[in-house]
């Protein structure tokens, strides 16, 4: 009887140490999900603080392009509102768009495209859209990574117990993967 006693606190302590180690690996990998996508944010409230410089900077060389800075000021209060990851997306791909749309309205002024502190500006916002790149492709491989361990046996068992859901990745909206087309109106 002591044998088999024995057997039972070794096959339930096996048990303990694995729904232990486990967990503790699901509650890692979420918490590096939420991290990343922490760091998204980061990155994006740089942007949004240098976008109103640039607005300013323009506005004084394109007196007559007011929709098109209207519409880089609208999408970037469309993120700061936005409520749900889908709603971030997709604001954070208009945003996108219309920045691209104010780089190639530059294009257009030769005295705007010269001007030292444009100059500056564009390249700081370059910089930081590298990093929001970058922190998007982090985000994409911590919920790559997360989601695995949560449908994949034997972690699975723990995930369904404990109630772990699968995260979303950061997509491209759909009119993020087309062109970006710039009118200029003369």
């Amino acid at each position: 009887m002591n044998v088999g006693f024995g057997i039972l606190i070794v096959v339930l302590a096996v048990i303990l140490i694995f729904f232990i180690v486990n967990y503790n690996a699901l509650v890692q990998l979420r918490n590096k999900v939420k991290d990343q996508r922490s760091q998204i944010d980061i990155q994006l409230k740089r942007r949004f603080d240098l976008v109103p410089n640039l607005v300013e900077t323009v506005k004084g060389y394109t007196k007559h392009e007011k929709g098109t800075l209207e519409s880089v000021v609208n999408a970037r209060n469309a993120y700061q509102t936005a409520e749900t990851l889908e709603d971030q997306m997709k604001a954070d791909g208009e945003l996108t768009k219309t920045l691209s749309k104010l780089f190639a309205l530059a294009e257009a002024y030769p005295d705007l495209k010269a001007n030292e502190n444009f100059m500056e500006l564009q390249s700081e916002l370059s910089s930081i859209e590298e990093k929001i790149s970058t922190s998007r492709q982090l985000y994409s491989d911590s919920v790559l990574n997360y989601n695995n361990k949560i449908q994949m046996l034997p972690s699975n068992i723990v995930a369904s117990i404990f109630g772990f859901k699968e995260e979303k990745f950061f997509e491209a909206q759909t009119e993020e993967r087309e062109n970006v087309k710039v009118k200029f109106d003369e």
